[in-house]
Formats: structure tokens, sequence, C-alpha cells
């Protein structure tokens, strides 16, 4: 089994990652915002957040404005936890001073076996995002996340009703989020490549017992191998008891007033933010995102757009000039390759569609605007 697992990942080079992203990029244009252009302007804001500091191949300083704290980029984390964390705190503040505030309406209900089975269709579409997302490196389980929750969205009947505890939009990014972790496993064990920061911390705890990842695990560490399988299995289940036990305990929190709870989760984020790196600047970052992400929510623009332009920036920006390098700087090279040929097609026709869909639309509430 890994020497098939490790044929399969030698496949996937700086190419496939690419038109991965590209694919990602098209995905995430098409869902949060109110029209198709804010959306591929919200995607563009993103990427242009992403080339702030060092260029990765060539190391020259971009948009630092000669300030030594942006030569190591915005990190992505500030930046969600101001886009989503504190954009909502002003948004809910908003509401507080202008009367429109009301308390959230605190329930638990487990779905049922039969609501579950009615999104089989989204798991296995989640799974598959999930488990791609997880043995790319620099992928991980917060772009899955991303992905199968963007996904959710574009394929759904009803997707103006995404946002407000939608069980399929849950299930969605959760499914991809957690095949995305145990995917990661496989081009740890298999070739001995941590795709993040989790799994190369893992590498060291395996070289601490004597087990070096590679294609020879199974074979020198075929006990250590199974245990950590089995550790993997208890788990998820531990997870299971766990989150039904605490859910009921957790969702005591929104008891508690917004003007109480508010600064709590200013100051969570706060530390988060600064945890990451140790920099003040990415405190700023998050608060500065947070402002702009409240007035950019507020004209339809796509938060999450932002994020994963930022994320996937990154990740396409140095897998793009590794595969260029990799192919003696020959267009032609994408073609020539099944798996990015594939995602190119799958990208562009995605883009296709969306653009197709913005101007259908665009002449229908007209006529229906008349006839009113």
């Amino acid at each position: 089994m890994d020497g098939r697992n490790a044929a399969f990942i030698l496949l996937i080079r700086p190419p496939e990652i690419f038109a991965l992203v590209f694919f990602g990029l098209a995905v995430a244009s098409s869902v949060g915002a109110k029209t198709f252009w804010k959306g591929w302007l919200s995607i563009l804001i993103g990427l242009m957040i992403a080339v702030v500091g060092l260029d990765p191949v060539g190391g020259i300083e971009r948009y630092d404005f000669e300030m030594p704290y942006l030569l190591a980029g915005i990190h992505f984390i500030p930046t969600i936890l101001g886009f989503f964390a504190v954009s909502e705190i002003f948004v809910q503040a908003e509401k507080k001073v202008r009367g429109s505030y009301e308390a959230p309406k605190m329930s638990v209900d487990f779905p049922s076996v039969k609501e579950l089975l009615a999104h089989k269709f989204a798991v296995i579409r989640s799974i598959v995002i999930g488990f791609f997302c997880g043995i790319l490196p620099g992928i991980g389980a917060t772009l899955a996340a991303f992905m199968g929750y963007n996904e959710a969205v574009r394929w759904s009947k009803t997707p103006e009703e995404f946002g407000k505890g939608k069980l399929e939009g849950v299930i969605s990014s959760e499914t991809a989020n957690n095949a995305a972790t145990g995917a990661a496993m496989i081009p740890l064990l298999a070739l001995g490549l941590p795709g993040g920061a989790l799994t190369a911390m893992m590498v060291g705890v395996f070289q601490m017992h004597d087990m070096e990842p590679g294609p020879l695990v199974f074979i020198n560490s075929a006990d250590l191998v199974w245990v950590v399988f089995a550790a993997m299995f208890f788990a998820n289940l531990s997870i299971i008891l766990i989150g039904f036990l605490e859910t009921k305990t957790i969702v005591n929190l929104l008891r508690i007033p917004f003007q109480f709870l508010a600064p709590m989760i200013l100051l969570l984020a706060t530390i988060g933010a600064y945890a990451v790196r140790g920099l003040t600047i990415d405190v700023v970052v998050m608060f500065l995102a947070g402002v702009i992400g409240f007035f950019l929510r507020r004209s339809g623009y796509s938060v999450a757009g932002i994020v994963l332009g930022l994320i996937l920036g990154k990740i396409g920006e140095q897998t793009f000039a590794q595969a260029m390098q990799m192919l003696h700087f020959e267009w032609g090279g994408f073609f020539d390759r099944p798996i990015a040929l594939g995602l190119l097609i799958a990208g562009f026709a995605t883009l296709g569609g969306s653009i197709y869909g913005a101007f259908f639309k665009k002449s229908k509430p007209k006529a229906v605007n008349t006839t009113t």
C-alpha cells in the first residue's frame, strides 16, 4: 500500500499544485459575494495582500513601505481573525447601537440519521476535496474547509440559506476538514514530506522514537505505524464523545450579554494573533482587517474570498515559479500532465460558468422589475 501511495504522490508536483490553486480561486470567486464581479474583486484583494513581503523566488522587497515587520509578509491567521471574528463584533455592535440587535436563540438539536443521509452527496464531495487538499503540501485542513463550504454553496439550489446555520454548510466544511487531516498522513508516512506545520512537528516526534518517515517506514517501524493508525482512530472516536458532551455546555456561552462577550472575543483574538509569530504588527493587521471586513461585508464583498486569495496566492506564486523552472519555462508543459490539465480545465469551466451566470442573471432581474 505504501508503494502505491508513494507512486501517486510523486505525480503531484508544483504544476499540479498550481493548477489546484487556480481551480480553488475560480471556485472561491463565485461564492459569498453579491455579484460575480465583487467575488473576483474580493479574490484580487486577497492576492494583493499575499504579495506583501519578500518575493519567494528572488527575495525582492515588495510593498513593505520601509517597514521591517512587513518583510515577513501578512500571515493568514491574523487576517482570518480580523475578517471573521473582529468584523462580526463590529456588525453586532452596529446592530446594538441601532437597536436592531437580537440575542441569539439557544437550542441543542443534533441531526438525525435521515438528515445526514439526505446530505450524502455533500459528504462524498467534501471527502474528495479534503483528501486532495490533505495530500498536497501546503494546502492543509483550513483551505479544505473553505473549499468544501464553497462547493456546497455553489452546488446548492438554495445558496441564499447559507451563512445562517444551514446543516449542509456545516457538514461540508467539517467533512473536508477531517478528510484533509487524515490524508495529510499519506505523504508524511509514505515519503516523509510534511504538508504543514503540524505534520512537520509530527516528523520530529517520530524521529524522537527512532521512526523515520519514508518509503521504508512500513518495514522498519511497522509496529509504530499501526500505533499511529490506532491513535488516529481512537482520536476520532473521542472527538465524537467530547463533542457530544461539550456541545450542551459551550452553547451556554451565548447567554453572556453581548457587552461582556465582545471584549472576551477581542481579547482571545488578540492573544491568538500575537501568538502566531510574536509580532505586534499581526495584532494591528487583525484590527485593520476587522475594520476593512466590516465595510466590505456591508458592500456585498466576500471576506472568505479575500482570505482564500491571501492563502492561495502565497501558495500559487511559489508553486508557479517552481513549475515554470521545472518545465523550463514552457507553458505547454502544463498540458502534458494529465492531473494539471484536468484541474486547469475544471478551473476554466468554473470561471466560464460563473461569467455566463453573471450575464444571464443580470438581465433576469430587470425583466422581473419591469413587470412588477
